[in-house]
């Protein structure tokens, strides 16, 4: 192992220095027929994207767009808040509100599953690293969080645990690692260690564990976890996490396993597991629970629920009655994305308004997954303006971070035992020996290059006319000492003016566009004694 790490690490700080840069690099573009762009990397060429530090009296402006535009640059100075004719330029006013704080911001990410990695791994070194270039460097879109699999998914060419042989060994005495693990992730997740200038912080879930833990004897398909191996299930976790420290690879967070709805209703054919709320909280307190709080990895976050919004109130609230202790070891909630369009988000404020400690991060999203859809399209837009609106709405209902699904995938949107293509914001040409940055991949680097972890949200209110068609937005104040706003322009062209403390800028959006701008934070001006003794 020491030395595949040594020479990884050689590899690919040798390519750092070879391929650094100090200016944009203007996305390549190749032009979808009845869609937007996708920028074209090859082994001599990949676009990327340097933050510009902001000036007191400017603020930088980036922008996306379905026209084709890919992390546009812009400098520009302000208006001063007396300047009223550019106050009410515009029918839309947002007043960004800094001493209105709500959640700190923990990161953006994308999953290292096996997919990713046979994809990233397709590719020559160079196209390798500007894989990981442009997800997690300065230079790309700043990623800080990654998803880890513990064991197969259906992402995978196979299903497999680990110590799945000999069966009912409760005591896990042939745990080891799968070949995936060593041929595959964990040199993606080096790599990404070794280009990141911050921490990554890691989650990971299991989608099933080995067959004859449940009660089905099957990877997929209706199961529970036999009451037998609930301290074997625990014990399972600790392991993963004990064997990837081994690897120079800390866990930052553990969930209950992937989507256990899945598991009750058999309503996937991939790999999966189900809990009833009495079942999980039992497992949370008596098993899961105190193995890892009285480990060494005490540390570690535990996040419940890790599927659909609408399941919050059964793999969270109720399991809470059912289970109150569960409250003392449980850090957050996670959720995925995939029926956010049928579920308010409103759902969160639940969990934010009666538990303000507990935090909740989404762990999962892709585009493509349902059965009317197609698995990939090249070139789409609307696909950035449906991950854009997510992103958006569960910032703004206090979700602390946000992790894509596959970091990578082939052009078919796999490789998928089971089959369950999805999108990806890269899509790799092993053929080619190119990968596509999809129009996803600039949506999530809109917010997630500009707001790095521990900002701050802030209020934002809005003003407009009644017909006005409103800009969905979100605004943070960052460790930069910087204010971030982002803006989400679903329709045609319209300017927006801005107002933060002393200063006002007049923005104009272009159609079906994504712009965030950063300026110096503005603070309220100290109230003099001579002001304060004014009748």
């Amino acid at each position: 192992m020491l030395v595949r790490s040594t020479l990884t690490l050689f590899g690919f700080i040798l390519l750092s220095c070879v391929y650094k840069t100090t200016t944009d690099k203007p996305c390549a573009a190749r032009q979808i027929p009845r869609e937007s762009v996708v920028c074209v990397c090859n082994s001599t060429y990949c676009d990327d994207f340097i933050r510009e530090p902001p000036e007191d009296d400017s603020y930088v402006m980036y922008t996306s767009n379905k026209a084709g535009l890919r992390f546009e640059k812009e400098i520009k100075g302000f208006q001063k808040v007396g300047d009223k004719h550019c106050l009410y330029c515009s029918e839309i006013h947002l007043e960004l509100d800094p001493s209105v704080t709500f959640q700190k911001v923990e990161g953006f990410g994308g999953a290292v599953t096996d997919a990713a990695a046979i994809n990233w791994k397709s590719l020559n070194p160079a196209l390798q690293y500007y894989i990981i270039k442009s997800y997690y460097t300065n230079e790309g879109v700043e990623y800080n969080m990654a998803r880890v699999p513990i064991g197969g998914t259906d992402f995978s060419t196979r299903t497999y645990a680990y110590n799945e042989f000999p069966v009912d060994d409760a005591n896990l005495t042939n745990f080891h690692l799968a070949p995936e693990d060593y041929k595959l992730k964990i040199p993606m997740i080096w790599a990404i260690q070794n280009a990141s200038q911050v921490p990554i912080h890691i989650v990971s879930s299991t989608w099933s564990p080995p067959p004859w833990m449940k009660t089905n004897n099957a990877f997929t398909g209706f199961s529970r976890l036999k009451e037998a191996y609930y301290q074997t299930y625990a014990d399972y976790h600790l392991k993963f996490i004990q064997k990837y420290e081994a690897e120079g690879i800390p866990i930052w967070g553990i969930t209950t396993t992937n989507e256990p709805i899945n598991g009750i209703f058999h309503l996937t054919s991939f790999n999966s597991l189900g809990w009833t709320v009495n079942q999980l909280g039992k497992w949370i307190v008596n098993h899961l629970g105190p193995t890892i709080r009285n480990s060494t990895h005490n540390h570690i976050k535990i996040l419940t629920c890790d599927d659909q919004r609408f399941t919050v109130p059964f793999f969270f609230n109720m399991m809470l009655h059912e289970h109150p202790e569960a409250l003392k070891i449980i850090d957050g909630i996670a959720v995925h994305s995939y029926n956010d369009f049928i579920t308010p988000a409103s759902v969160l404020n639940f969990v934010t308004k009666y538990y303000p400690d507990k935090f909740i991060i989404s762990t999962e999203a892709s585009e493509g997954s349902f059965p009317w859809q197609n698995n990939v399209v090249l070139g789409s837009w609307d696909r950035a303006e449906s991950y854009i609106h997510d992103i958006l709405e569960d910032l703004n209902h206090d979700v602390v971070g946000w992790i894509d699904w596959n970091l990578c995938l082939d052009l078919a949107g796999g490789p998928n035992w089971e089959s369950n293509f999805v999108d990806s914001p890269i899509l790799v040409n092993a053929r080619d020996q190119e990968f596509y940055k999809q129009p996803m991949f600039y949506a999530l680097g809109q917010v997630s290059k500009l707001v790095p972890r521990n900002s701050t949200r802030i209020q934002v209110t809005e003003t407009k006319s009644f017909f006005q068609r409103s800009v969905k937005h979100v605004a943070f104040v960052t460790p930069r000492n910087t204010t971030v706003l982002v803006l989400y322009n679903s329709g045609k062209a319209q300017s927006v003016t801005v107002k933060c403390v002393d200063v006002v800028a007049k923005l104009n959006l272009t159609a079906h566009s994504i712009t965030t701008i950063e300026f110096k934070t503005r603070k309220e001006p100290e109230m003099k004694l001579e002001d304060l003794l004014t009748p």
